[in-house]
């Protein structure tokens, strides 16, 4: 499926940093460009620091005549702040997404996921997703919402076009062994993954009790990779908040670690057989 907000969050994102490196190399600072633009202070620095939602062009023109670039780089991030400008369908959804994940999420172009205890958002049936929120604390409105949100970012595993992302899933047998629903709903769970791992795109592997603990990884994690040469970006997942870690050390840790949780876990086609026994188990 096209979505015409593919490539906002990551426009946005480089057009911030380029907006840093042009006015650094300018020689000014953040405030004496507000006093020049006769714009508030701290104004340039939320665009700095991507804490916008969606640029005017008005304000980037401005800043780019200041800057003093060249037609073609203004050409260039003129360009990219029409693809930040783009509204997103998340943000329809203030209450169930307080960060970009969602956005990081649709423009990457591998998607690498580990979820310990618990399948994959994703990867979720609506059953799945229905047994898990009614645990939660929020109220039955907000959960048709974040069902209703986590459903549209399954659409990123369907595309038809060149924005299909390869995802790699690493899942563990304990997230479907909790007794949620009837047998058929679980069963109906473990064959939706059997389904989803025979995609070309999704590289699909699990880890076994009979393996031992999980390993590589013990937390919810998602890295996103990015178009173009953008860095990576990853978050992490508690009970009541999604954390972004763009910090490269801290990027290419959670890479590393979860190249080992992959590498401990079976193969994809053994993942695929061994899913198919935990359905017929639950006949």
């Amino acid at each position: 499926m096209a979505d015409d907000a593919h490539g906002a969050t990551v426009a946005k994102r480089r057009l911030a940093r380029r907006l840093t490196e042009l006015r650094r190399a300018s020689g000014h600072t953040a405030n004496h460009v507000c006093d020049l633009l006769d714009w508030g202070r701290g104004k340039v620095g939320r665009f700095e620091a991507n804490q916008w939602k969606r640029p005017e062009m008005s304000d980037i023109r401005d800043l780019l005549r200041i800057y003093q670039v060249t037609p073609a780089e203004q050409e260039e991030l003129e360009h990219l702040a029409v693809l930040a400008r783009a509204r997103p369908w998340w943000r329809d959804y203030p209450d169930v997404f307080e960060n970009e994940f969602p956005g990081f999420e649709n423009d990457a172009v591998r998607i690498r996921v580990f979820m310990p205890l618990l399948v994959p958002g994703l990867l979720q049936t609506r059953d799945y997703m229905e047994a898990l929120l009614r645990f939660g604390a929020r109220p039955p409105s907000w959960r048709q919402r974040a069902m209703s949100a986590r459903l549209r970012r399954q659409e990123v595993l369907t595309r038809t076009d060149e924005t299909l992302a390869n995802v790699e899933v690493v899942i563990t047998e304990a997230s479907l062994m909790y007794r949620w629903g009837s047998k058929a709903d679980r069963r109906d769970q473990i064959e939706h993954l059997v389904e989803q791992a025979s995609r070309p795109n999704i590289d699909m592997r699990i880890q076994r009790f009979e393996d031992g603990p999980p390993q590589g990884m013990f937390s919810p994690v998602n890295i996103f990779d990015l178009p173009d040469g953008e860095p990576s970006i990853v978050f992490t997942e508690t009970d009541t908040a999604i954390q972004e870690l763009s910090q490269p050390d801290l990027v290419d840790m959670y890479s590393h670690t979860f190249d080992r949780a992959r590498e401990a876990a079976l193969e994809p086609h053994d993942t695929t057989s061994y899913l198919r026994f935990l359905a017929q188990r639950l006949e």
